[in-house]
């Protein structure tokens, strides 16, 4: 599906859906930006755009079609025999989290960035890009003036769409801290691991795009005017505040997973403290039964008159001593 619209240099709607055969005609009006958007496009609708009407570098068309694991920027100028307009090609990943599934999902996006154009690719609907579409066609602040800043609203969106992950991923944490206190068991433990991969999952995901943004924020590429770099700059930092909540939570999690071990460390030891306390206290019995449990005829005490009674007597007192000590060392 292709989404198309034209801006006014003022930022107000020139046009929408044009068809593709006068898409042409309004990227040589120079008073005029052109954003077009590209979601699940077929191979004839990604070809007839970026091929047919931006000649864009088979690289960057390579690129863009293909699932990139890793977040990039690269600048790309006209040679000779090129006929495509210098640009910005990037790869950015939206992030979404499942609290149900235990999961952190991403979706790319593409961008092709001109001085009067900007192409959007991505196979999956991306919030970003409709409130982007919203605000650029409905609002009254006027963000598609040109097309570096409807590519700060957009990368501003996309880093805005983090919060909410993080504050789902905070309630999970959260749970899990209190279910370790209250249940400590191997279901928990289980949890821990899973969301503390899921937490190290999404530090993979920031930390690159992390690198992009500061690329921008330091004002490397001339398509970007030098009055909104400090706008590219916002984005880096709020990013890089997401990263630094991302660290603290994987500290917390190694923390919680911590009191985890401490807490079936602690219960093994009273398992091993009570099994130990209950040999240590039936030994006397143990002696005493083992020392008459030989049967000997001559042992003198076969021949007294109260020798069973004396036994038990010799038992009942070292059990209760052995009891009397324990309790006064506070060991139960």
């Amino acid at each position: 599906m292709i989404r198309s619209f034209a801006f006014t240099t003022q930022g107000r709607l020139h046009s929408q859906d044009v068809e593709t055969f006068l898409m042409p005609t309004l990227l040589a009006d120079t008073s005029l930006f052109l954003w077009l958007d590209l979601e699940a496009a077929t191979p004839e609708e990604a070809r007839t755009v970026l091929e047919g009407i931006f000649h864009f570098h088979p690289l960057s068309i390579e690129d863009c079609v293909n699932v990139s694991h890793a977040p990039k920027v690269e600048e790309y100028t006209p040679k000779e025999d090129d006929r495509f307009a210098p640009y910005l090609f990037m790869v950015i990943h939206a992030v979404d989290y499942s609290r149900a599934e235990g999961t952190f999902g991403k979706t790319e996006l593409n961008f092709f960035l001109g001085k009067n154009f900007l192409v959007t690719y991505h196979e999956k609907p991306l919030k970003s890009i409709a409130l982007t579409e919203e605000r650029a066609t409905k609002g009254t602040m006027h963000i598609a003036r040109a097309p570096d800043r409807v590519a700060h609203t957009l990368l501003d969106a996309i880093v805005e769409s983090y919060k909410p992950a993080l504050e789902e991923l905070s309630f999970e944490i959260s749970d899990l801290e209190d279910r370790v206190l209250q249940d400590p068991s191997r279901a928990t433990l289980n949890k821990l691991i899973r969301v503390k991969k899921e937490v190290l999952h999404l530090r993979q995901i920031i930390g690159p795009q992390r690198e992009v943004l500061a690329r921008f924020a330091r004002g490397e590429f001339k398509l970007i005017r030098p009055h909104l770099v400090p706008y590219y700059r916002d984005v880096y930092d709020a990013l890089f505040h997401i990263s630094e909540m991302a660290q603290g939570y994987t500290d917390t999690l190694t923390g919680i997973l911590q009191i985890y071990l401490n807490m079936s460390s602690n219960q093994t030891g009273e398992v091993v403290k009570f099994l130990t306390l209950i040999t240590l206290i039936t030994t006397p019995l143990t002696m005493v039964g083992s020392w008459y449990g030989m049967n000997f005829p001559d042992m003198p005490e076969f021949k007294l008159k109260h020798g069973y009674w004396l036994a038990l007597a010799i038992t009942l007192i070292s059990t209760a001593i052995t009891y009397w000590y324990f309790k006064k060392r506070k060991w139960f």
